[in-house]
């Protein structure tokens, strides 16, 4: 059976987890290594999920059905 891909706040968990761990100063040094190797894999793809997210919210149905990326710019009243 394949293994289900973790949702993003089961990963969140996860990372918040090795964070404990780590900071509490009770692992040993090869274990705290690792877990830290674990912690930046984690983040990174924490990372990339939320800049994906940001994207795809950004994004607008014209009329047409063309998609328009909404900048900063646009959300801004002109003065």
């Amino acid at each position: 059976m394949a293994e289900k891909k973790k949702t993003f706040e089961e990963n969140l968990a996860d990372l918040e987890t090795i964070v404990t761990d780590l900071e509490a100063g009770n692992v040993p040094l090869e274990e705290a290594m690792e877990k830290f190797k674990a912690g930046v894999t984690l983040s990174k793809s924490l990372e990339k999920t939320l800049s994906d997210a940001e994207q795809t919210v950004t994004k607008i149905m014209s009329k047409d059905g063309n998609e328009t990326t909404m900048n900063d710019d646009d959300s801004k009243d002109n003065e």
